[in-house]
């Protein structure tokens, strides 16, 4: 993964696309390879990785000074969002994210959705001893939707959307391992965007799976970050076809492409949170290709 220069990103990090047919004879190490995203959280750095699948762009932003985010040389754009957009979710300490000059203060699990066509965006930490770590999902846009800053509780206030309650969904149980609060952030009739669809979900203690039974989903892709988890637990991310499935051991503050085709589910040897991004042409968040688990293999 290249690193970025003093105001931005120079360069980012190309992932190709993968075959379902391919990846089944991957070693571990070229699995890893493909799929999952290490590295992301460097102070003082823009870090980003640029997928082929859906085009989906995933990385950080943790500044120890003002850090403004740049096209670099790969999206052949005058600027980042001239044809895209971006969702961001603060997983660290107080920080601020200027967009065309106007400043907004975004908080620990916090978000922000920035439309199409924003030219100058900046991320600042409030104290850089306590750096902001901002999470980035970007995506291809084709309109340009409100920029607005998203926050899980709070009142309303303008440019300020608060995550509506039917958005904040409580599933599972402990018998089954997986009791769970799933947070909305970005996604149709709260947050409109063109196609990035964004959120949260906290895995409650004594329970470690997460999205089991588990589903794909052929319209659209989607890119998982775990955090909070102590430098020696770890999740056991499962990906791949349901006939044909493979593992990768991941730690603390590291993210995974899943491609539409894959499965996308995990199990943690103790409780975490992640954040989900999904790219693709159906924003329907309920559209899943459900599979049974006698199935798994």
């Amino acid at each position: 993964m290249t690193k970025s220069g003093k105001d931005g990103v120079a360069k980012m990090e190309l992932r190709t696309a993968a075959s379902p047919r391919d990846v089944k004879h991957y070693t571990t190490e070229r699995l890893r390879e493909e799929f999952l995203i290490q590295n992301l959280f460097v102070p003082g750095e823009i870090k980003l990785v640029y997928s082929h699948i859906d085009r989906i762009i995933t990385g950080a932003a943790v500044p120890d000074k003002p850090l403004a985010l740049t096209a670099g040389d790969q999206l052949r754009a005058e600027y980042f969002l001239q044809r895209r957009e971006m969702g961001v979710i603060n997983i660290g300490g107080a920080g601020t994210i200027s967009v065309d000059g106007e400043k907004y203060e975004v908080g620990f699990k916090e978000g922000m959705y920035i439309g199409m066509g924003a030219k100058d965006i900046v991320f600042d930490s409030r104290d850089a001893s306590c750096p902001a770590k901002f999470y980035i999902n970007s995506a291809p846009a084709h309109k340009t939707y409100p920029t607005v800053l998203i926050k899980p509780e709070g009142s309303p206030a303008e440019g300020v959307v608060i995550v509506k309650d039917e958005n904040k969904v409580e599933l599972g149980s402990l018998e089954d391992a997986n009791h769970r609060v799933i947070c909305k952030y970005i996604l149709p009739g709260q947050v409109e965007s063109c196609q990035l669809v964004m959120g949260m979900t906290q895995l409650k203690p004594g329970s470690v799976w997460n999205t089991m039974p588990c589903h794909t989903h052929d319209r659209r892709m989607e890119v998982y970050l775990y955090f909070e988890m102590p430098e020696d637990a770890f999740v056991v991310h499962y990906m791949g076809e349901p006939s044909e499935t493979r593992h990768i051991f991941m730690r603390n503050e590291e993210a995974v492409i899943s491609p539409s085709w894959s499965i996308h589910a995990g199990c943690g040897s103790r409780a975490y949170t992640f954040i989900w991004g999904m790219v693709g042409e159906n924003q329907d968040f309920d559209d899943m290709d459900h599979v049974a688990m006698k199935d798994l293999m």
